[in-house]
């Protein structure tokens, strides 16, 4: 009996949209996105949020359109920021026509929701001259009344039947640029939506628990659910849904994806809980790190151990590592012994340490790419 290796996960193969400059889909990186949630009509609010958002990684962002002067706010917007936007609009096709005038690189929509098959005409088409893609957004918790009289409640068949009955839409209007949503706030109705709607189509799918709550819950929920699909290969682009800074949710995204070596971008901490036998106070240190490091944004690791029973194993596998000791605390550097730290403020010196070593690889990348590019 074959055995899959246990690292490998194997992506399903989907066509490839993009959002802007950015791809979505078939062989390309996983993309971590979050929502403004300022007024849109604020410019200066919303592009400082983006801002923050781009910051922190994220590759696309949406922001909502509800009326006019919002579409008409979005036109300043996109000018000031360098990510993609998702224009959201929910109910009136003008708001999406305006939205791709003014320069969104995608329009969240339902098609069912747009009005006459002559309103949804004129959106595809703004969208086909705008070089606009489309999300078609399925969520749990606004399902069509004959699907809910239909199936009874909300259920994986109603929520795949409902993307189906909006992917016919635009097909019949020779519309293929679009990814597809099959939201709900609960974990196990998420999964097999997605799992089912990822057997009968090849278009690319964007992951979500909605509404999963605050920081912690959210975070624990979305990591389940979204972790779930993309262990399965079923997945191209994330988005956490936090009650929360929306810059935390990008950061989930990335440990998400980072945890399952699906995308990597900033220092990935290795740490103990502490105990006992812990040589310094390992869980203020960690707090502390995690700050200082924020900024650096080049994939690497970092482990920071209370003691000798896993710290040096942990440490072999790191780019810097650190195991404490009781006469001085030994340092690694690419998993093999460096130096012993004895004074001197300990978070400092691993900061020190970690800046270095990240300039030090983002140097050997770029000579890498500049030799293949040759």
């Amino acid at each position: 009996m074959s055995v899959r290796p246990y690292r490998d996960i194997y992506r399903r193969q989907s066509r490839k949209i993009w959002v802007g400059d950015v791809p979505v889909g078939g062989d390309s990186p996983i993309t971590v996105q979050s929502m403004t949630n300022t007024l849109t009509t604020d410019v200066a609010a919303t592009v400082a949020q983006v801002r923050a958002l781009e910051d922190a990684g994220a590759d696309i962002v949406r922001i909502s359109c509800p009326d006019e002067e919002s579409t008409a706010a979005l036109k300043d917007i996109v000018k000031q920021v360098r990510v993609p936007i998702v224009a959201d609009i929910h109910f009136h096709y003008k708001r999406a026509i305006e939205a791709a005038e003014a320069g969104a690189a995608c329009l969240r929509i339902n098609p069912g929701n747009i009005g006459s098959d002559e309103r949804v005409k004129e959106v595809v088409k703004a969208a086909k001259d705008h070089n606009c893609s489309m999300r078609i957004g399925v969520n749990a918790g606004s399902l069509e009344k004959h699907l809910l009289e239909q199936f009874g409640e909300p259920c994986p068949e109603a929520m795949v039947e409902s993307a189906l009955h909006h992917i016919r839409i635009l097909e019949d209007n020779d519309f293929y640029n679009f990814k597809i949503s099959c939201k709900a706030s609960d974990v196990f109705l998420a999964v097999a939506a997605y799992q089912q709607l990822a057997e009968v189509c090849d278009y690319p799918l964007h992951l979500g628990v909605t509404e999963a709550g605050g920081l912690q819950s959210g975070t624990i929920k979305s990591s389940i659910g979204i972790g779930a699909l993309l262990w399965a290969g079923i997945g191209d682009t994330i988005r956490v849904s936090l009650s929360a800074d929306p810059v935390e949710e990008i950061k989930v995204g990335f440990d998400i994806l980072k945890s399952l070596g699906l995308r990597h971008r900033g220092v990935n901490v290795i740490s103990c809980p502490s105990c006992a036998r812990q040589e310094f106070q390992v869980i203020p240190t960690i707090a502390a790190l995690e700050e200082r490091l924020a900024h650096i944004s080049t994939p690497m690791t970092l482990s920071v151990i209370g003691c000798v029973v896993n710290g040096p194993g942990e440490a072999r596998e790191t780019n810097v590592g650190l195991t404490g000791g009781g006469s001085g605390h030994q340092v690694y550097i690419d998993g093999e012994r460096h130096h012993v730290h004895r004074e001197g403020d300990l978070v400092e010196h691993l900061v020190e340490l970690v800046e270095k070593k990240a300039a030090a690889l983002d140097a050997e990348r770029a000579g890498d790419a500049a030799e293949a590019a040759e």
